[in-house]
């Protein structure tokens, strides 16, 4: 009697499921084949991403291969004489980089912009800076970096004021780039002949144990000469 029972039972189950099946077994094709390529679709983003980032990480290297070349770092040491192809095309490699808005286009554009700077292409290199300062595309830290790398190029030639203005937020504490902006502001109050100014922030530079030890001596040394 059991096994009469559960043959019953059985077919029972077999002609529920076919019953389910006719009713809803299209929308079941369905959603299988949706789950089946979102699987492999999202498999195929993954491997494609990491097949990008790899090919860009090759992208990079290469392009700084070429900036370490023996002429273009002998360029570098005569900034304004005629510039070798080899300086051409590296800046060309990065530029190829940083047309990506990704990291490595960004390390590219600075890399870029430092090479144009130490071969006598200022405006380049400054146009470079504003450019990433002012892309809202780009991570906080880089885009402040950014501003930082400007005012020392420009330091000794821009209006004190209006590069003060700029460095003014990243002076912050919460700033990581806090210790090299105050730093910078303090040569500019001097410029603008704010004497007290610069005294002020190179003294608290100075007494600070958590700025850097060799910012720390460069402001003890400023200081002292301004009280000399």
């Amino acid at each position: 009697m059991s096994d009469f029972i559960r043959e019953v039972d059985e077919d029972l189950r077999r002609e529920n499921l076919e019953k389910l099946w006719r009713k809803y077994g299209g929308y079941a094709v369905i959603a299988a084949v949706v789950v089946v390529l979102g699987t492999a679709g999202y498999v195929g983003w993954q491997r494609y991403a990491a097949n990008h980032r790899a090919e860009r990480a090759r992208q990079f290297e290469a392009a700084m291969e070429l900036v370490a070349k023996p002429d273009v770092v002998a360029a570098t040491k005569t900034p304004g004489a005629a510039l070798p192809p080899a300086v051409v095309e590296a800046s060309q490699a990065l530029e190829a980089v940083a047309k990506d808005s990704d990291g490595y286009g960004v390390l590219a554009q600075l890399h870029d912009a430092a090479l144009k700077a130490k071969t006598g292409d200022s405006a380049g290199s400054l146009a470079i800076y504003n450019k990433l300062a002012g892309d809202a595309g780009v991570d906080q830290p880089f885009r402040d970096l950014a501003v930082i790398l400007l005012a020392l190029q420009t330091v000794d030639t821009a209006a004190p004021d209006e590069l003060t203005r700029r460095l003014q937020p990243l002076t912050a504490e919460s700033n990581p780039w806090h210790y090299s902006a105050l730093e910078i502001s303090a040569i500019l109050a001097k410029r603008a002949g704010d004497t007290e100014k610069a005294k002020q922030i190179l003294s608290g530079l100075t007494d600070d144990l958590n700025a850097p030890a060799g910012l720390r001596q460069r402001a003890a040394e400023m200081l002292a000469a301004l009280k000399g």
